[in-house]
């Protein structure tokens, strides 16, 4: 059977350009990149260099990039790191209503330990308004925490602004990139941003690597604690094979990046005027133009998003109802639930992701089979009158 993959927002396939970078770390130069003899220090300057390779795409310098275990880790990382280093000088931190739970949640512990988190709401896009940001800030606020672009409906934050907000109040500001970094520019002095995380994973890099990118200056309290690694910030035998992955991938994003972008927004826009032409009663979430180049989200009225992706699933059409790291879960998308929709309509969310490997016929395919499953699903469903 045919098989389409429309999850890259998920998780992308490792570039075979990717593999080939790494397999020589997993048995000729595995040395441990912290002992001194030739095959740790091999190791070692392989790090180095792929340190060097990730500042220079991001514009920052090599000793502000700490690898980490991925997005997740990156995310706590930050969150937590800034609040405990500066609790003495304040206790609140303000991010937004639609963050992945990779921030959501620390920020959540943190309320248990006595901080105090306001988390600001979105327009019917999913975009933060300015003034919300500003008028969150109090004496205690030690950072702001939002998200470049979000992972279920890919609207495209206004970092660069919320950043000038945060230097002007100086408070520390955190982004997470991980949707963004090796799809679209992302340069950490033009947004203005003191922390950001990204993970390989995102862009056909392996899986268990990410990293956090520190502007100097930034207090910070070490995350893992043991051996003295990347500079004393985050314990642990690095990952050597997985960090030349991330950095093999993001060389590759990034002599690929525009000539992606342009495919993808082709693409992305035809599956929307496909779906919106073809199918009554969609909703297109998140903001029109102000979104990633690889994110189609809508919501199906009348039908359930699960069986959606369980027919598609058959048709070997790969597919998801928002974050693979909540997918299973029964309740409706928060995300969905902060633009305003009603828990019925987020119920019926279908999200549909592109990538490197993509192509037009794959859109033909899916638009094809799109609709007759939205029929035989709403035929069964006691909701829906056809017209």
């Amino acid at each position: 059977m045919k098989r389409v993959y429309l999850d890259y927002a998920a998780t992308t396939p490792c570039d075979p350009e990717v593999i080939k970078a790494i397999e020589p770390y997993f048995f000729d130069k595995f040395g441990n990149p912290s002992s001194i003899h030739a095959e740790g220090q091999e190791a070692k300057k392989a790090i180095e260099d792929s340190r060097q390779t990730l500042a220079t795409f991001l514009g920052a310098k090599p000793e502000e990039i700490i690898f980490t275990s991925g997005g997740t880790e990156s995310n706590n990382f930050a969150i937590e790191g800034v609040a405990f280093a500066l609790q003495n000088k304040g206790n609140h931190i303000i991010t937004t209503a639609i963050e992945h739970h990779a921030v959501a949640e620390p920020a959540k512990f943190l309320e248990k330990r006595g901080f105090k988190v306001t988390f600001v709401g979105v327009d019917k896009y999913g975009l933060v308004d300015l003034i919300d940001i500003k008028q969150a800030i109090t004496d205690k606020t030690i950072l702001i925490s939002v998200m470049h672009a979000n992972n279920e409906i890919g609207t495209i934050q206004p970092i660069e602004e919320i950043g000038k907000i945060a230097r002007e109040s100086d408070i520390y500001f955190h982004s997470d990139a991980v949707q963004t970094v090796g799809h679209i520019p992302v340069n950490v002095n033009e947004l203005g941003v003191d922390l950001l995380s990204l993970s390989a994973h995102k862009f056909y890099g392996p899986k268990g690597i990410g990293a956090l990118y520190i502007r100097k200056g930034t207090r910070i309290e070490r995350f893992l604690h043991g051996g003295d690694q990347e500079r004393g910030r985050r314990a642990s035998t690095h990952n050597t094979p997985g960090i030349v992955g991330l950095a093999k991938a993001i060389e590759i994003c990034q002599s690929k990046m525009t000539d992606e972008t342009k495919f993808q927004v082709l693409l992305r826009d035809r599956i929307i005027k496909g779906i919106q032409d073809k199918i009554s009663e969609v909703y297109l979430n998140g903001h029109p133009t102000k979104r990633l180049p690889n994110n189609v989200n809508f919501s199906i009225k009348y039908i359930e998003g699960e069986s959606i992706l369980l027919n598609l699933d058959m048709l070997g059409i790969a597919a998801s109802t928002g974050s693979a790291c909540t997918s299973s879960s029964l309740e409706p998308s928060h995300v969905l639930l902060a633009i305003g929709l009603s828990p019925e309509i987020a119920h019926g969310s279908l999200r549909l992701t592109l990538g490197r490997w993509i192509e037009e016929q794959d859109i033909d395919y899916l638009l094809e089979h799109l609709p007759v499953v939205v029929e035989k699903l709403r035929a069964m469903s006691p909701l829906y009158e056809k017209k």
